[in-house]
């Protein structure tokens, strides 16, 4: 960072910016934007009316329209800033709009009517936080129950993937064995079958194991990924083979050289390799839905398509509940992400 940060600004012998310190602002600006803007404008509407997500030009922040009390009716109206025919401008209640003309009461005097063409007059805004986006979906949405069902799958999918993986990945880097490379090459050869083409096999099968309607459908067919096992292989083959042949000496067996020496020295592939499974198995949508047909097993992706209906769809609701499923996947990544480098760099070395 302080390279960057020396890069950044340097000045060309004291007198002015060089041009590639301009680049570099707008490489980082454009760079944050990119990254950063779809969060920022996801947390912002979800905290938006539906009438404002309907607006045109859409806007980050969440801003509705200030309504005031007319005495002599009954419902508050919208606020607008006017612009009247001798060129004044006043603050006028929108009683009602009939095509472009808009019937307007002065709040303070509301016995005239003022009719005024929608295109003079400009709502008098204020940002106001749409709460209830976040808390009705507590009250009339089963959430916990399908959060609890995206937790268990996630967590167990995850600790399944990295056991089966790692002991792949062990087999396939600390044994010498007739086909090792061939076994290695049909792994990630299986990296360009795409989910749709076994999908109808794979439901095949689980159907006939009696796991349809059940969260270990969802779990068992998506636990060995390919992956999974070449991240932890190439790690692993940085490992010395002198400390597999030292625990051998020592009387160890198989099991305890990969529990106590193979699985503490690969944990910051692990860790890679538990974030991703985090992310695959928290936003998988279409195979729980293909799994499960009853409510009451949905996972939080598949729950919040109740939102989704043929005739309208409550985008209030789905982005407030999704920003919720994004805290998860966050936190995970900020606790781990320290592993990141470390496990990423770490496979590519032997």
């Amino acid at each position: 960072m302080s390279r960057v940060a020396a890069f950044v600004f340097r000045r060309k012998g004291g007198k002015g910016w060089h041009w590639t310190d301009i680049v570099t602002w707008v490489w980082l600006v454009g760079g944050l934007f990119i990254m950063f803007g779809p969060a920022v404008w996801l947390v912002g509407s979800s905290l938006k009316t539906p009438a404002a997500l309907a607006e045109f030009p859409p806007t980050i922040l969440p801003y509705v329209t200030q309504k005031v009390s007319v005495e002599g009716f009954d419902k508050p109206f919208d606020l607008y800033e006017v612009t009247l025919d001798d060129g004044s401008k006043a603050t006028l209640a929108e009683v009602r709009r009939i095509g472009i003309v808009s019937q307007m009461v002065d709040p303070k005097a509301p016995g005239e009517i003022i009719k005024v063409n929608i295109a003079q007059r400009t709502p008098v805004r204020e940002m106001s936080f749409a709460t209830e986006n976040y808390t009705e979906p507590f009250t009339h949405f089963d959430f916990f129950r399908y959060l609890w069902n995206s937790v268990f799958v996630t967590v167990v999918a995850t600790l399944i993937t990295l056991v089966v993986n790692s002991m792949a990945a062990f087999a396939l880097s600390k044994y010498e064995f007739r086909g090792r490379t061939a076994a290695m090459l049909v792994i990630l050869a299986t990296l360009m079958v795409p989910l749709s083409v076994i999908m109808v096999p794979l439901y095949s099968i689980v159907s006939a194991l009696g796991l349809f309607n059940s969260l270990w459908g969802v779990i068992l067919p998506t636990v060995a990924t390919p992956t999974g096992v070449f991240i932890l292989r190439q790690y692993m083959l940085t490992i010395p083979d002198e400390l597999v042949d030292a625990a051998r000496m020592d009387k160890a067996s198989e099991w305890q050289i990969y529990w106590r020496i193979i699985l503490p020295l690969t944990a910051p592939a692990l860790a890679v390799l538990a974030i991703f499974s985090v992310v695959w198995r928290w936003n998988d949508f279409l195979w729980p839905l293909i799994v499960l047909s009853r409510k009451e097993l949905y996972t939080l992706q598949v729950g919040l398509s109740i939102y989704s209906g043929e005739l309208n769809v409550q985008w209030h609701f789905i982005l407030a509940m999704t920003v919720v499923t994004m805290i998860p996947v966050v936190l995970v990544f900020i606790f781990l992400q320290r592993f990141i480098t470390t496990g990423i760099a770490g496979t590519g070395l032997k």
